[in-house]
């Protein structure tokens, strides 16, 4: 089982919990400061809310859970297998202890396929950057390049969200 993430910048971030909650029935699974996620059942989503007022666009990166390492380890094998570069990250980010896969679409939106580990009270290493205009966290926005670096066999993602 699966479910699709999306993350979205909010200006706002207790307008937005209170639009979604409404929205889909249902409360937040975590809340922290500048940062909420819904687990939705139905439709199965993993909606995640990052309170960045100043982003360029309102959407932050998506992503798909799912619930095991070796899933997340299983869809890199078969993107890499498929010509797509990917860059692997782990550690805590969104305050959660986090195994995880980038891809960026032909467009350049940031893809993850994550597994959650463990809960975290601190949201992690870098979890935004504010040199991004986008707003946007994900492959590449993190660090010092794109995922075309991670074909080169240079690192493209630190500690993102």
């Amino acid at each position: 089982m699966s479910r699709v993430q999306l993350a979205l910048n909010v200006s706002h971030l207790d307008e937005a919990v209170d639009f979604y909650s409404k929205l889909f029935g249902t409360e937040p699974e975590k809340r922290k400061p500048g940062y909420a996620n819904f687990a939705i059942d139905e439709p199965a989503l993993k909606l995640v809310l990052i309170e960045n007022p100043e982003a360029v666009g309102r959407l932050n990166h998506l992503g798909v859970e799912v619930f095991s390492t070796e899933e997340v380890v299983a869809a890199q094998r078969r993107l890499e297998g498929d010509g797509i570069a990917t860059a692997d990250e782990a550690g805590v980010c969104c305050y959660a202890q986090q195994e995880k896969v980038w891809a960026n679409n032909p467009d350049g939106a940031a893809w993850e396929i994550h597994t959650v580990l463990a809960d975290s009270d601190v949201a992690g290493n870098d979890m935004r950057d504010p040199g991004n205009d986008a707003g946007v966290c994900g492959a590449g926005a993190c660090a010092t390049g794109g995922l075309a670096d991670v074909a080169a066999g240079e690192p493209s993602v630190q500690g993102c969200c």
